[in-house]
């Protein structure tokens, strides 16, 4: 852990390993899958499983990063914590966030991406320890329920930045509520800053991968563009369109069909049934090409 192949950060650090399912979009965990393969190194998984502390080497990382930043005039993005929930609500780990408060603080070089499914405890955290300028509050979205129960609680976290990961994308989502944020002045409309300054799409990789139908990752694009947030498309996954996703194209061997009705939310016309036929390649062949470019936005 450290220096780090995800596509929208520099750096990962974990001030301990291990986590709990809690909604669909764990249920390929490839940091369960890690635990797994190296006898609980990673954590034991589930409730009642264990919470792997870093090493006092591995606290000092950060303090390097944030020195090599500053030399260099850059900021550096460091993903807190990919291989656990920093927000996990265990009181044994009380210490250790403090612990990475602290820590936070004294890098003011880098940005710190603070990525959780449990915003409630993230906001209550903020409300009692203060939040730091350089940290960044996310959430994670897979599906329409996971957006309306987690964004409300997101936006109550007084971050300069908040950002939605959709990985993975499991349905359509409307994400209007963080995106949209209109305020009267005299007689005319302007738009405010929107509360969710950055959105990361992505499909599932690994062997259970779950396709992701490209008109979804279509219609939160389009919502970015509209609200004017930064839009980053991070992978495909495991399955990636063949050709058009148009109707009416015949099946080939060994593509998965899939049909999708979308109605429209809060009586938005859009609506109809998309067919697409999904090809299984892995992430790496699959790619991050989106219709006509990689799509690699991020929040100034």
């Amino acid at each position: 852990m450290g220096k780090t192949d995800i596509e929208w950060c520099d750096y990962t650090f974990n001030p301990w390993r291990g986590c709990s399912k809690i909604s669909a979009g764990c249920a390929h965990c490839y940091a369960e899958t890690l635990s797994n393969r190296f006898n609980g190194f990673h954590g034991v998984w589930g409730p009642n499983g264990t919470r792997v502390p870093a090493s006092e080497a591995y606290w000092k990382k950060p303090l390097v990063w944030d020195k090599r930043a500053a030399h260099a005039g850059e900021r550096y993005r460091v993903f807190c914590a990919s291989l656990a929930d920093v927000f996990e609500d265990r009181e044994e780990l009380d210490p250790h966030r403090e612990r990475l408060w602290a820590l936070i603080h004294n890098t003011p070089h880098l940005d710190w991406l603070l990525l959780t499914k449990r915003p409630a405890r993230m906001a209550e955290w903020a409300a009692t320890h203060g939040w730091p300028d350089n940290a960044w509050a996310g959430t994670s979205v897979e599906d329409q329920a996971a957006a309306d129960k987690r964004i409300p609680h997101l936006l109550r976290v007084p971050a300069r930045i908040r950002f939605l990961s959709m990985e993975p994308l499991l349905g359509p989502v409307d994400i209007s509520m963080g995106l949209e944020s209109f305020r009267g002045h005299d007689a005319m409309m302007r738009r405010d800053p929107a509360p969710v300054s950055w959105v990361i799409v992505g499909g599932e990789s690994g062997s259970e991968a779950r396709p992701m139908h490209p008109v979804w990752v279509e219609q939160i694009r389009n919502q970015c563009i509209r609200a004017r947030v930064p839009f980053f498309f991070k992978q495909w996954g495991a399955w990636v369109p063949r050709g058009s996703w148009a109707t009416g194209v015949p099946t080939p061997e060994g593509v998965v069909t899939m049909r999708l009705t979308i109605e429209g939310r809060n009586g938005q016309t859009e609506s109809g049934e998309y067919h697409v036929w999904m090809q299984r390649l892995g992430k790496k062949k699959a790619g991050r090409v989106f219709v006509d470019r990689v799509w690699d936005e991020v929040p100034r």
